[in-house]
């Protein structure tokens, strides 16, 4: 078991007018299982992406476990997902 704990986060792009992140704390043991749930654009990969150590922020985060992330490629970005045939990833 190891625990991911989150204590005081804030974070915000450049330019933005409201902070995705303020003073959000919490704590993830890595025997959970779950998952990121949201509407588009509240921050799930920004999460991940600080857990990678991506963006500077406010507060802290401490892990003992390493991340990977694999985000999905998109190979024809003229054609719309639907239209394109699973064989083709």
């Amino acid at each position: 078991m190891s625990l991911i704990s989150v204590n005081n986060l804030t974070f915000g792009y450049d330019g933005s007018l409201k902070n995705i992140f303020e003073n959000v704390s919490f704590n993830i043991d890595t025997d959970w299982k779950l998952g990121l749930i949201g509407r588009n654009g509240k921050g799930k990969t920004t999460f991940l992406k600080l857990l990678l150590g991506k963006y500077e922020y406010q507060g802290a985060i401490s892990k003992n476990v390493e991340f990977d992330y694999f985000p999905f490629e998109v190979k024809n970005k003229e054609i719309s997902l639907l239209n394109q045939k699973i064989s083709e990833y």
